[in-house]
């Protein structure tokens, strides 16, 4: 970036939300990859599936836009669905569980402050600090549990960093460009490849209960995504009207 898009990399308006954005996004890897090594991939996923419902439960507050009683109610029904997945008092709610919802709840702020960057900040200058934020963060802990990787590792590693990079950069331009709260739904996607993956390589299927709260979670996020689709229409037609 430095060599190709020196000339476009203007110092953030906004430093101090830039580095907090990459300590958010940093806290909510963490937990991730804490809750996968324990829970299935599947159910660890579903968990981190609130943030869409963090990001419409936070967005009247941080961004200003504008959230009504119908969108409110399917935050709560997308709640009840995380309580389904984990079952409290039926099963061990365990620290992993917990990690997985610190995951999606850390995910959300993520995107409602990658939101509040986009009308300011060049996307690849967002993605640059994010980066180095991450990188200088664990480059003091890691020296601590270093483990020396294999070849195969060190590719699966260099493959994770690839995508991520890729991701991230395409999440932040579409953030630029639509709401958040719009946007967010449209990552309930990834739960298809991620069971097909965790069959695959893991040979691990969700139980009934966890699809049962995925499709809970998903229904409130996809109407959520909906309903912000007809008031935004809504919002065009009353303004053509007048004019």
């Amino acid at each position: 970036m430095l060599f190709f898009y020196k000339k476009q990399l203007v110092w953030s308006d906004k430093p101090k939300l830039q580095i907090f954005r990459g300590l958010i996004l940093l806290s909510a890897n963490i937990c991730f990859f804490y809750a996968i090594s324990v829970i299935s991939l599947a159910k660890a996923l579903t968990l981190a599936f609130i943030a869409p419902l963090i990001v419409t439960a936070f967005s009247p507050f941080l961004l200003g836009e504008k959230v009504g009683f119908r969108r409110w109610t399917a935050v709560a029904v997308g709640f009840i669905g995380s309580l389904i997945v984990i079952r409290p008092g039926f099963l061990e709610f365990n620290l992993a569980s917990m990690a997985a919802l610190a995951t999606g709840f850390f995910y959300g702020f993520y995107l409602i402050i990658t939101r509040k960057l986009s009308t300011s900040d060049n996307p690849l200058l967002t993605l640059l600090i994010t980066g180095i934020v991450g990188a200088l963060l664990v480059s003091l802990i890691i020296p601590f549990y270093w483990v020396k990787p294999t070849l195969n590792q060190w590719s699966l590693m260099a493959g994770i960093g690839i995508f991520a990079c890729i991701g991230h950069l395409f999440l932040i331009l579409s953030l630029k460009y639509a709401d958040a709260s719009k946007l967010a739904p449209l990552g309930y996607t990834e739960i298809i490849p991620n069971v097909i993956i965790g069959y695959y390589f893991f040979n691990e299927l969700p139980d009934n209960w966890t699809y049962l709260g995925l499709f809970i979670i998903v229904l409130s996020g996809l109407y959520i995504s909906r309903r912000e689709y007809h008031l935004n229409i809504s919002r065009r037609e009353y303004h053509l009207s007048r004019n």
